[in-house]
């Protein structure tokens, strides 16, 4: 429920949820419902109820134990924000993050509606980085869901990145990240759409972080764009969290 991660913007994952219900069109090759499906099958006891979504208290306190400084991903097998994680648990989701100041926690979400719900009874300790997910333009709204909020440092994860979505209004947003789909069933990205973000964010001054062409080797299209690897990030020094 907690390890090493191959997610190239980050270090390390923790689940103290999985489980998810598709709520968009970036949902509809989900990565994380294959995986929970081959650990239910294989007998994983945290995957049990295979995709459905569960709470998993026991390993509410992995991040404190951790005592070298780490960027973790938040429930990458799940959205923290879903309707059937109780607010209770969510708040002692936050309240562990708050005290395991030396990690930085990077939460990612397609729910936006809720978390801009919950944000003013929600702690923001500066070492907690919320995003959500764009896929395409029809969802730029999360992106003034989020602009709401009281988090420190506020992120925007354009993967699978499913269209051009030119005039992105990025006031407010500290990092981006964009990606194509990987996997079974990958659909294609145009060149042209990370390449648009890329400048947008070059215009802003926004770090931005290029993690992977996808398709259905990953690894054969790579992370190279215009000749050169982007991951930039945002400088945040541990020490003020």
């Amino acid at each position: 429920m907690a390890q090493a991660s191959k997610i190239e913007w980050t270090e390390s994952t923790w689940n103290p949820v999985t489980g998810c219900t598709k709520i968009s069109e970036g949902c509809r090759n989900c990565y994380a419902e294959r995986l929970a499906r081959r650990l239910k099958a294989m007998g994983q006891p945290n995957y049990r109820n295979g995709f459905k979504v569960t709470l998993h208290p026991h390993v509410l306190d992995v991040p404190l134990r951790w005592r070298k400084p780490r960027m973790i991903f938040v429930n990458s097998m799940s959205d923290m924000f879903h309707k059937h994680v109780p607010t209770a648990f969510l708040l002692k989701v936050f309240d562990v993050m708050r005290r395991a100041s030396h990690h930085r926690f990077q939460v990612l979400t397609k729910r936006s509606e809720r978390l801009r719900e919950l944000s003013d009874r929600l702690p923001w300790p500066e070492n907690v980085w919320m995003g959500v997910t764009v896929e395409t333009a029809d969802y730029l709204c999360r992106l003034d869901d989020l602009r709401q909020t009281n988090a420190a440092v506020k992120f925007v994860s354009f993967e699978p990145l499913l269209s051009q979505i030119p005039g992105i209004d990025l006031e407010g947003i500290d990092w981006v990240i964009a990606g194509g789909e990987s996997g079974p069933g990958a659909r294609p990205m145009h060149p042209d759409w990370p390449t648009d973000i890329r400048d947008q964010c070059l215009d802003a001054d926004i770090p931005f972080f290029f993690k992977q062409w996808g398709g259905k080797n990953k690894k054969k299209t790579g992370r190279i764009l215009d000749g050169r690897i982007w991951d930039d990030i945002p400088r945040v020094d541990f020490s003020h969290s």
